[in-house]
């Protein structure tokens, strides 16, 4: 049974920005910002020490899963 939430289309986009961009991460001010706030609220991303948006361990697992199809 599904019941992890629905991610819209531009927001596994922003994830699978912010899983290529590392251990850099994403910068505030962004076009992506509404979707990177988004992904912090459900625990997909955080913001760093750095004040830049940062992929979660919970963050990797659903884009292996949902963006990369991978189990």
């Amino acid at each position: 049974m599904w019941n992890e939430p629905y991610l819209e289309t531009c927001c596994r986009s922003a994830l699978h920005r912010l899983s290529l961009s590392g251990s850099h991460g994403r910068s505030h001010g962004l076009k992506d910002e509404p979707c990177l706030e988004r992904l912090t609220r459900k625990g997909l991303a955080c913001v760093g020490e750095d004040d830049r948006f940062h992929i979660t361990q919970d963050g990797e697992a659903r884009h292996r899963a949902e963006v990369l199809k991978q189990t």
